[in-house]
């Protein structure tokens, strides 16, 4: 764990070398999927790896860090990079893993934290295959994948500087008016978002997917799909009453040029899939709340 301030330099040189935690779930069902190895499809293994942020970002780092002189495209989806790597090499990779919740084990109110944020990403994920799909998008699997890692500088900041996070959200609660920006540029010294597409460049992340997961792309309708599903996915689990959700929902609707009805039906439909996924961070979903609040 870090508990002093590291600069931005800093903490990407120590998160370049450190071997990456995963869900102790993640771990399970591998194990699982391993003992039928020879009856095992990829969609399978790709369900599972999407279902853990951490885990999705080492199968692209490993790709990428043995990319052959043959492949010529980047690899940008879970189900493409199994394929390229093999599945009894993938397991022989991945087998021994340090686990999200023996990291955080001393850290209650962190693991918490980190739990929500894999739980936001999970429902911006889902959120942006249903609207790509909508919207006959060339790559769906793309879109899935860049949502979910939209937030994944500030998962391993839980994992990893817990004190810090937990003194950012502390800040933002007793001053409503404080951005999420200034409160990490004050307690870590750097936004997140920075630490965010550092890594990506460093980790040699497939160019397409720092694209979309930057924000400052938004005027690209793909980007801008991924940025209206972080936000959705966020602004919804302070439950459907947050401030900032009939924005969301007027951008949303002109993004997809359908009708406020439609909208509202889609993420609500969405929202309820996503939940029963729920174990998997053991955090209530956004849908939770969906039976208390109207339109």
């Amino acid at each position: 764990m870090i508990t002093r301030q590291l600069s931005l330099n800093a903490w990407v040189s120590y998160l370049n070398q450190t071997q990456l935690p995963v869900l102790r779930r993640t771990v399970a069902d591998l194990a699982s999927l391993r003992a039928r190895e020879d009856e095992l499809n990829g969609r399978e293994l790709t369900a599972v790896i999407l279902h853990d942020p951490i885990m999705t970002v080492k199968v692209l780092r490993y790709l990428q860090s043995h990319r052959g002189k043959s492949q010529v495209a980047d690899i940008t989806t879970i189900d493409r990079a199994i394929m390229m790597i093999g599945t009894t090499p993938f397991f022989r990779q991945f087998t021994d893993q340090p686990l999200i919740e023996e990291s955080l084990a001393d850290y209650p109110l962190a693991m918490e934290g980190m739990m929500q944020v894999m739980s936001r990403a999970r429902h911006a994920a889902m959120y942006a295959l249903d609207w790509s799909v909508l919207r006959h998008d060339v790559d769906t699997d793309e879109m899935v994948v860049a949502a979910l890692l939209r937030d994944l500088a500030e998962m391993l900041l839980w994992c990893f500087a817990p004190g810090q996070m937990l003194e950012i959200r502390d800040r933002m609660r007793r001053d409503p008016a404080l951005r999420s920006a200034a409160a990490q540029q004050e307690v870590l010294g750097f936004r997140v978002i920075e630490l965010q597409i550092a890594l990506a460049t460093t980790w040699h992340l497939p160019k397409l997917l720092l694209s979309l997961m930057d924000e400052s792309h938004a005027e690209h309708p793909r980007t801008l799909c991924v940025a209206l599903a972080v936000a959705l996915a966020r602004h919804s689990a302070n439950g459907w009453s947050d401030a900032a959700l009939p924005d969301d929902f007027a951008a949303i609707r002109d993004f997809l040029k359908i009708s406020p009805d439609e909208v509202w039906e889609r993420v609500r439909r969405t929202a309820l899939q996503a939940a029963k996924g729920w174990e998997w961070y053991g955090v209530p979903p956004a849908a939770a709340w969906l039976p208390m609040q109207g339109k």
